[in-house]
């Protein structure tokens, strides 16, 4: 089975059919999309690409689609009411556009899933960790703290995304790889994603920028032409990247002493 994993896509329709024209040519046999479909500039025309594929799907739920769901049924969840307004915009723009009938779609997709790839073996596919869909971690997090948090299921590899930057790592026994980000990469600019065959190779897909961002900045999303700018022609580097996640980032227990 050749497996290709695309994460954390934020609407950004130029780059998804960017990478889904690669995807074609290498006659994949299953996408598994890895969450974060939204919030974004495009959302209902993203998530009708992605139906309209004729390559089998499996969608897991990223925290930004569990967030724009709860706004769809009229829910207000912790990090909503507590959210930044400047947060909270795209995620009750995102729900505005979708139709009612796509609630039953998104509440359905799990947190996880997991395929047997010949060559690999059984791979678990979350969208941050396997326990949570918001936690942060990056290549340079401790090991001691992530040991807790990947060990319990004892499998040998897990693709991950959530922070945009694609790595390759072992965690004791496992292997954790993060295919990146289709759709707000951080660092060079591009649609990252990885294709799981009898090995795992790390793609980037270029695309026209310029008449992306020009696509970007005529929807009505809150804030397009930042989006254009920052996610699509100018993402953040990887060194600042890395440093904001280091504040947040996921740590050892107190007494947890495993190394």
């Amino acid at each position: 089975m050749r497996v290709a994993a695309i994460y954390d896509i934020h609407g950004n329709l130029p780059a998804l059919e960017a990478v889904l024209l690669n995807v074609r040519q290498e006659n994949v046999d299953r996408i598994v999309v890895g969450g974060d479909v939204f919030p974004g500039p495009m959302p209902a025309e993203t998530l009708e690409c992605l139906l309209d594929l004729d390559v089998p799907v499996t969608f897991i739920r990223g925290n930004g689609d569990r967030e724009v769901l709860a706004r769809m049924q009229g829910t207000e969840t912790e990090w909503y009411r507590s959210a930044m307004e400047l947060w909270r915009r795209p995620i009750q723009w995102s729900a505005e556009q979708l139709r009612t009938q796509d609630q039953a779609l998104l509440a359905s997709w799990p947190s996880t899933c997991q395929l047997w790839i010949d060559g690999l073996g059984d791979v678990l596919f979350c969208h941050a960790t396997p326990r949570s869909d918001t936690e942060i971690f990056t290549r340079v997090t401790a090991s001691e703290s992530l040991l807790p948090v990947f060990e319990p299921h004892n499998v040998p590899i897990v693709v991950c995304g959530h922070t945009h930057m694609q790595f390759d790592r072992r965690i004791g026994q496992t292997r954790v790889v993060n295919a990146g980000s289709v759709g707000m990469p951080f660092g060079n600019p591009g649609a990252c994603w990885i294709l799981l065959g009898s090995e795992i190779d790390f793609r980037r897909t270029e695309y026209d920028l310029d008449e992306a961002a020009r696509r970007v900045s005529a929807t009505g999303y809150p804030d397009a032409e930042q989006f254009a700018r920052r996610h699509v022609l100018c993402p953040p580097s990887e060194e600042e990247t890395l440093a904001a996640f280091k504040r947040v980032e996921i740590r050892a227990e107190p007494g947890d002493q495993r190394v």
